[in-house]
């Protein structure tokens, strides 16, 4: 499952407006020490820049994570294919079956059907 892109984010959002907001106060308002509308203005597109970053890594990353998968499924699909050539060269009873991962036919377990291990009970009350 892919990683959720943030398209918005609500606190960049309302800083942004309130950036506008302030502005319309005085275009270059400073209030002290590091509170500047300058500093403010850099703040929020550091973080709109950082957002746009965040959402490129995560295009990568669900890529990336595709093409493992991807890879991942086309070497079980070839596991499968060993183990079976190893079954159709030594047989699926043979050693050489075992030791390739594969459980041979002697040493594999049925399950009792459960139609037959239950007893048929009457239930005619009459």
């Amino acid at each position: 499952m892919p990683k959720i892109k943030r398209n918005r984010s609500v606190i960049l959002d309302r800083a942004a407006t309130r950036a506008a907001a302030i502005s319309t106060i005085a275009p270059t308002l400073e209030l002290g020490g590091e509170l500047t509308l300058a500093a403010y203005q850099t703040a929020i597109a550091n973080t709109r820049t950082r957002l746009a970053d965040y959402n490129t890594v995560l295009t990568s990353s669900d890529t990336s994570r595709r093409e493992f998968e991807q890879l991942e499924r086309g070497l079980a699909d070839l596991s499968d294919r060993m183990l079976a050539g190893v079954g159709s060269v030594y047989g699926k009873n043979s050693a050489e079956y075992a030791k390739a991962g594969g459980v041979p036919k002697s040493e594999r377990k049925r399950r009792p059907s459960v139609a037959a291990s239950a007893p048929i009970t009457g239930t005619n009350a009459a």
